[in-house]
């Protein structure tokens, strides 16, 4: 990697001059945006400050990179970071200078932020509990590494008319997401051997998509041929002159499901036939020594090796506090190797923990972020720093988290929400029990802030779908709402989905009544 990182190390100038001739209005926000989203780098609503996105391959780190990435947040006397839905980490609130200077020394510590905005293959998303869920089929951790560092090794080259998303799950649960992505790999099993289901055209945002399934199963030693194929497709084909048709799922819309997978197949072929993408990786070792605990907790997950343990921690919006930060690095200090996967739900999991080691995380955690489904939560970043958004989305989550507080209602009877600030679905909205987009709508001759309710979004083999709308709320009206829905399933003694089921002219009754 010494020769890319020479050829990144390279373009930071021209990229800092760019950024001079943006703050000196040279040039306009979206000529910008069009350099330096492929640089993982994108202007705040101010026109003054900047976000930086660090791309974490498939959200796999580790102790000593995150406190290489502590550090340079202190550097810049950060109040906090912002973990994302595709397993990033962003910072905000920095000057030109001072992104060029994360970028390089990033550079350094094998941290990349090239791609992870723009017209690029993004960063490859992954079901973060691989390689220790009980459930799963086999660990598809080194295939989503072996997709990250293909993308990796030629990311400056690429010439997309879009975006790429490419996304691995271990089981049918699908935490990865592939059933909604341009293109995934699920795990599965056929014979006693290991295969993958694909995925393919599927996205959120504007006009979303379901993805199709290929009718064949692969061998995990093909997935890059796979990736190749589909990348090959999306530049050769896809639309270069209308930005709002130029993700893979406008081709499908325009091929049709036949012709489109007919002609991924084609360029399927032309990948193999040209060879040398054939992925052998050696398996990955979780073992230590483990310990049993009898503790009961939500965020303590057992682990398929015995004596070992998984613990969740979900920072309020994804926005971990420097002072959090902190705990947990002095907390990671005390474990014998632990392994650290950031979640698509703005989290953070503590894998390979023994039964000591598990409780005294949980501790050291405990009410420093979410603990019901509901205050784990999801949330874009929104206004007033988001570009883009119309609402504030993380002022209206932790609107919502402490009206419930408030109102000491502490059972965990709502699923996560999942917040999205306008409708390009940064908080993936469309695939949330309950979703939430904003918009502005005309509401008595007047301008008005409302949240866009989506009931039912799922993902999963055979079971994915996208919300369903039921109405626009205001968005000062969204906690009571919720708080109102909460205390009608507690009342029935039954889980959300079945709730709704069951009861969807009531809860339509109360949408009516709070939607304008």
């Amino acid at each position: 990697m010494d020769k890319l990182k020479e050829i990144l190390l390279s373009e930071i100038p021209g990229f800092k001059e760019t950024g001079l001739k943006f703050l000196n209005k040279e040039i306009t926000k979206m000529e910008f945006k069009g350099v330096s989203g492929g640089f993982g780098a994108y202007a705040h609503r101010d026109g003054q400050s900047f976000m930086i996105r660090l791309r974490i391959p498939s959200g796999i780190t580790s102790k000593e990179e995150l406190k290489i990435i502590y550090d340079m947040a202190k550097k810049y006397n950060l109040d906090h970071i912002h973990l994302t839905t595709r397993q990033a980490i962003q910072f905000h609130g920095l000057s030109i200078e001072d992104i060029c200077e994360v970028m390089e020394e990033g550079l350094k510590h094998n941290i990349y932020t090239r791609g992870a905005g723009g017209n690029y293959p993004r960063n490859v998303a992954m079901s973060p509990l691989s390689g220790v869920d009980p459930n799963e089929i086999f660990d598809v951790t080194p295939y989503a590494i072996a997709a990250n560092n293909h993308f990796l090794q030629k990311i400056y080259t690429y010439k997309l008319p879009r975006k790429l998303k490419v996304a691995f799950s271990n089981n049918n649960l699908d935490e990865g997401h592939c059933t909604v992505h341009d293109l995934g790999f699920v795990a599965c099993k056929k014979d006693n051997k290991d295969y993958f289901k694909v995925f393919l055209g599927g996205g959120l945002g504007r006009n979303p998509k379901l993805s199709l399934e290929l009718d064949e199963l692969v061998e995990p030693k093909d997935v890059l041929y796979h990736i190749e194929a589909m990348t090959n497709l999306f530049i050769n084909e896809g639309n270069y002159e209308n930005k709002s048709k130029a993700r893979i799922r406008y081709m499908v819309e325009k091929l049709g499901e036949e012709g489109f997978l007919n002609e991924y197949k084609k360029y399927l072929k032309q990948a193999k036939e040209k060879g040398g993408l054939d992925v052998n990786p050696e398996p990955i070792n979780y073992t230590k020594e483990g310990l049993e605990t009898t503790i009961q907790d939500k965020r303590l997950f057992k682990q398929k090796q015995s004596g070992l343990y998984s613990v969740y921690f979900h920072p309020i919006g994804g926005q971990l506090s420097m002072k959090d930060f902190k705990v947990i690095l002095d907390e990671l200090d005390k474990i014998e190797n632990p392994i650290i996967r950031l979640a698509m739900t703005e989290g953070i999991y503590f894998i390979n923990l023994n039964g000591k080691e598990a409780e005294s995380m949980l501790k050291a955690t405990s009410k420093l972020g979410g603990e019901t489904a509901l205050e784990q939560s999801v949330s874009c970043i929104g206004v007033p720093i988001c570009q883009m958004g119309l609402l504030e989305s993380q002022k209206e989550l932790n609107s919502i988290v402490d009206y419930f507080r408030e109102h000491n209602f502490n059972s965990d009877i709502l699923p996560r929400i999942h917040i999205s600030g306008c409708g390009n679905s940064c908080g993936v909205h469309q695939i949330g029990e309950i979703g939430l987009t904003g918009k502005m709508k005309r509401v008595n001759d007047k301008s008005t802030g409302v949240f866009e309710l989506h009931i039912g979004g799922n993902v999963g083999v055979g079971k994915a779908a996208l919300g369903e709308c039921y109405g626009d709320i205001e968005f000062s009206k969204v906690p009571e709402f919720l708080y109102e829905i909460a205390l009608k399933i507690k009342d029935s003694n039954k889980d959300f989905c079945t709730w709704v089921k069951e009861n969807n002219s009531e809860l339509r009754e109360i949408v009516t009544k709070f939607a304008v």
